[in-house]
């Protein structure tokens, strides 16, 4: 397998996790991330099925990036229609599906309901001019996003001092977005203004995210990087080798509540008995004000199957069982702030309202 190709973001080296290619009949190609950081390969994506196939199994991942993939779904859901009538029926048959792909993340739903914004109140173009406007409106959330993950890295940036080591968990880098990440655009921002330090990146069980994508962003960038086991965390924090922690969301209730990968809330915890400073980094649009708290945000289960297999392709015994939740919930009492594209914000987040 060939080494994936080098391609510069704001003087980062990544690949870029999604692009459009072609015009109105064209397609979606995406990186599969299921077989970084051993293997590079590009996906060709073309109809709403197979975009919904990805996300499902996380060929592509994280809030900002599924937002961003399920905004050009919809365009390929009336790829070589014509009549007005079939393009309009399509666009609308295919918005449920979609949406529904995975229900943890708020920006998926969030990105295709404007897109069906988008289609509902333009009822006066034809076929041809109503799927060049979605397109056009899948790439405006394509670049906000890029922008966003700037604007999150200039906010969080100054946190980070010289000398220090943070923690992140799971991947909240390029590959979980459009651009150039959220909370891993922080440290990228950082090291490029001269600012020195290490990462510990959690493993991130069952399917170890961090492991495998985040060392891989981390050490293409440059910034030394030491993979941990989960359960290292408390130990090295009562070492005092952690000085801060760093992570996404995935879905923000208003009164700050953080969903975020699996063992999240763990780290939160570790990290207010510890002393240790603890940030989330996450777009405006992750923010879900919906919602009142994080009890209310629908937490994703996910195959048993990723739990055990990780360790062996042999089946577990028979007669037992597994649970795999895909996230949880931090409070927001454990949160020291909220970077955004705007700041470092703390409830009622009225800057982004």
């Amino acid at each position: 397998m060939a080494p994936p190709p080098t391609f510069s973001n704001d003087a980062l080296l990544h690949p870029p996790t999604i692009r459009w290619e072609g015009g109105v009949e064209g397609h979606v190609v995406l990186i599969d991330q299921t077989v970084l950081p051993s293997n590079y390969v590009e996906l060709t994506i073309d109809t709403p099925a197979a975009m919904i196939s990805a996300i499902e199994r996380l060929s592509v991942r994280g809030a900002p990036a599924i937002g961003v993939a399920g905004a050009y779904a919809v365009c390929l859901a009336a790829r070589g229609v014509t009549d007005t009538h079939l393009v309009r029926e399509a666009l609308q048959a295919a918005l449920p599906a979609i949406r529904g792909a995975r229900p943890t993340a708020v920006n998926l739903a969030t990105m295709v309901d404007r897109m069906r914004h988008v289609i509902e109140s333009s009822p006066a173009l034809d076929g041809r001019n109503l799927r060049e406007r979605i397109l056009a409106e899948a790439q405006s959330i394509h670049e906000e996003d890029v922008q966003l993950c700037l604007g999150i890295g200039r906010a969080g940036a100054p946190l980070i001092g010289d000398g220090e080591t943070v923690l992140t968990h799971c991947n909240a880098g390029a590959l979980a977005t459009a651009g150039s990440g959220t909370a891993l655009s922080v440290l990228f921002q950082a090291w490029q203004r001269g600012t020195r330090f290490q990462v510990f990146a959690d493993e991130t069980r069952p399917l170890l995210q961090g492991a495998r994508l985040t060392s891989w962003e981390l050490a293409r960038a440059g910034i030394p990087v030491t993979v941990i086991a989960d359960n290292a965390a408390a130990h090295l924090m009562a070492r005092g080798e952690i000085d801060r922690v760093i992570t996404g969301a995935d879905r923000i209730a208003s009164n700050g509540d953080a969903a975020n990968k699996i063992g999240t809330y763990g780290v939160a915890v570790l990290a207010a008995r510890h002393d240790i400073p603890f940030h989330i980094a996450a777009p405006s649009t992750t923010f879900d004000f919906k919602m009142a708290s994080g009890a209310e945000i629908p937490i994703e289960e996910r195959a048993g199957e990723e739990v055990w297999r990780i360790v062996s392709d042999q089946p577990p015994p028979a007669g037992v069982s597994f649970r795999n939740p895909a996230f949880d919930v931090t409070p927001a009492e454990l949160i020291t702030g909220w970077i955004t594209e705007v700041g470092i914000l703390a409830p009622p987040f009225s800057d982004i309202r």
